[in-house]
């Protein structure tokens, strides 16, 4: 494996975050690269319905959102690359990149990996993803119509995502661990006036049921530690979220949540190497696109008037 180029920046992300890094950076005239192992739009892309993204009064789809973020990004002609990171290395005052299929030189990085879905680690969900186990609605709810299903988690992604699984299945039962729901309070009002839609606070998750698909689930009272099953023919999993940063320690300073560490510039303890988004380690988080967004904006400013420091 030989080094394909040399970039003046290189932005490792494609959620709303890295996208708009993208546009801001090309804009500035930095020769970019923007690297997603993933489908680009990151897990903002996985929403039904994004109504707090300022510009669309009616809403709209987190798919259709982050397919115009894309377009946009490619029309200031910032390059793509489908592969996975997997270490950075400083080299000098530049940065050395290695993907699964290249490698790159780079001035410098914007890290805007973003999260993923946290798991429930009990028996057979591991063994039943993708047969009845989900954590993407959208992605995997047209497979239920018609169906009982459960959903895991009422913050506010399990009854976002749940408000449109209700949409097709035949009846929910949302499980929670605490006694009461952590969803913003307009997405509580909406869920509790579903009839197809009922809820197990005080519960928790001991173990996915079936054999070659999903049939049923065993769940605890956190009270009496009585369990009963539940059953179901498909689980949505939204028990909280964790940072894309595994491949990161040793590299940059993360906090013990995972979370990459910033200084209000977004620098991370690596000069040079920025972070944006959900990754970085701050207050608002979690399909906050707007936040995401804003991250992205300043990371490439950031990233320009270092570039332009050390190099030009």
């Amino acid at each position: 494996m030989t080094v394909k180029e040399t970039k003046d920046l290189i932005i490792i992300g494609a959620g709303p975050a890295g996208l708009t890094a993208g546009i801001y950076a090309a804009r500035a005239g930095l020769d970019t690269l923007l690297i997603e192992k993933g489908l680009r739009g990151g897990t903002a892309g996985t929403i039904d319905l994004v109504e707090n993204y300022p510009g669309f009064p009616q809403g709209i789809s987190g798919m259709e959102l982050m397919r115009k973020f894309e377009e946009q990004t490619k029309k200031f002609g910032v390059k793509f690359a489908n592969e996975e990171v997997v270490s950075i290395n400083k080299v000098g005052e530049d940065k050395f990149v290695k993907t699964t299929a290249n490698e790159y030189f780079s001035h410098s990085i914007i890290i805007a990996t973003g999260t993923e879905h946290k798991k429930l680690e009990v028996p057979g969900e591991e063994r039943l993803t993708g047969k009845g186990v989900s954590y993407c609605a959208v992605c995997d709810g047209p497979l239920y119509r018609e169906k009982d299903i459960v959903v895991v988690g009422c913050g506010n992604s399990g009854i976002q995502e749940g408000l449109f699984l209700l949409k097709l299945a035949r009846h929910i039962t949302f499980v929670k661990f605490l006694e009461y729901m952590t969803a913003e309070k307009i997405l509580q009002e909406r869920i509790r006036k579903q009839p197809n839609a009922s809820f197990l606070f005080g519960h928790k998750v001991t173990s996915i049921n079936g054999e070659d698909g999903v049939t049923g689930i065993t769940v605890e009272n956190r009270k009496t530690g009585k369990s009963k099953v539940i059953k179901t023919q498909g689980v949505f999993v939204y028990v909280g979220i964790k940072p894309n940063t595994a491949w990161l320690r040793g590299i940059l300073d993360l906090a013990p949540n995972g979370y990459i560490i910033t200084n209000e510039l977004l620098e991370t303890s690596v000069p040079g190497i920025f972070a944006a988004g959900d990754v970085r380690n701050k207050g608002l988080r979690f399909f906050q696109i707007v936040s995401s967004a804003s991250d992205g904006a300043f990371a490439a400013s950031r990233a320009e008037k270092y570039i332009e420091k050390k190099y030009y």
